[in-house]
């Protein structure tokens, strides 16, 4: 009976541990909500996230009603952003798709989860923005404030500098904006999340409000809204997967009602 050599059993070894690391990386990911809209893994966390209160059918979009009059009917809007805006816990539908049938509006919807205003790699906020076609005409555009930045924990940067440094999240706000009003001449919104407990996410708030005043961006402002966080414990299991991601239910009851007076404002100004 042959006998492995102590190189070859170390190699073994080494190569159950590698693979026991990434099989466990790939299941945090899908269990946390990230990559949840690749291939294969957007239809394991949909069957995990159907399950949920939240996304059951009475809050599917079918069930919303177009306004009968609305500042935003008929106009395009771009939507920017990663797993929030992409509905990555909600089945794919999100605010975005609230708004539009409410509102009755088209759009582009530009979402990718994991991935960051910070220009670092081909599916970045601005690489994505860069390759949408320049000869559209949009009306507005959204832009999610993304957490990702905060979770990978990006560097801040200084809002206001001469020539905007887009592997920091000021400068990577700032170019888009400029990138936006230079290429579609639209007003420019930025969303940011719901509050949830993140030192840097915070930061990351209050430097948006800080270019925005420079910038001339609308803000929709979720996280420093106490009114709109004061929910119920109930309220919060039914509106959100989990810290970051809300569900079906959080899009449409929570979320939507407050893009939509937000938007109502913006255009009525």
């Amino acid at each position: 009976m042959s006998r492995l050599s102590g190189g070859r059993k170390l190699a073994l070894i080494l190569s159950s541990v590698c693979v026991g690391l990434v099989l466990a990386v790939l299941v945090g990911l899908i269990c946390t909500g990230y990559y949840v809209g690749w291939g294969p893994f957007a239809k394991m966390s949909d069957i995990r996230y159907a399950k949920l209160a939240g996304n059951s059918e009475e809050y599917a979009l079918d069930t919303v009603e177009p306004l009968e009059e609305s500042p935003l009917e008929g106009k395009r809007v771009l939507f920017l952003g990663s797993s929030v805006t992409y509905g990555a816990a909600s089945l794919q539908t999100s605010f975005v798709e609230y708004l539009a049938k409410k509102n009755n509006f088209t759009y582009v919807k530009e979402a990718v989860s994991g991935t960051t205003l910070v220009d670092s790699g081909t599916s970045s906020y601005i690489s994505r923005l860069e390759r949408v076609d320049k000869g559209e005409k949009f009306d507005l555009f959204v832009c999610q404030l993304s957490t990702n930045d905060a979770t990978q924990n990006k560097a801040l940067g200084t809002p206001g500098a001469a020539e905007p440094d887009t592997q920091t999240i000021c400068g990577a706000i700032e170019y888009i904006a400029d990138y936006v009003k230079a290429t579609w001449n639209c007003p420019v919104v930025f969303y940011t999340n719901a509050y949830y407990e993140n030192a840097l996410y915070a930061d990351m708030v209050a430097a948006l409000h800080t270019i925005a005043a420079r910038k001339d961006i609308f803000v929709i402002d979720l996280y420093t809204d106490e009114a709109f966080n004061a929910i119920t414990e109930e309220e919060r299991e039914l509106y959100m997967a989990d810290a970051i991601h809300p569900t079906r239910a959080g899009y449409l009851l929570w979320w939507t009602p407050e893009m939509q007076q937000d938007l109502e404002r913006l255009f009525a100004s």
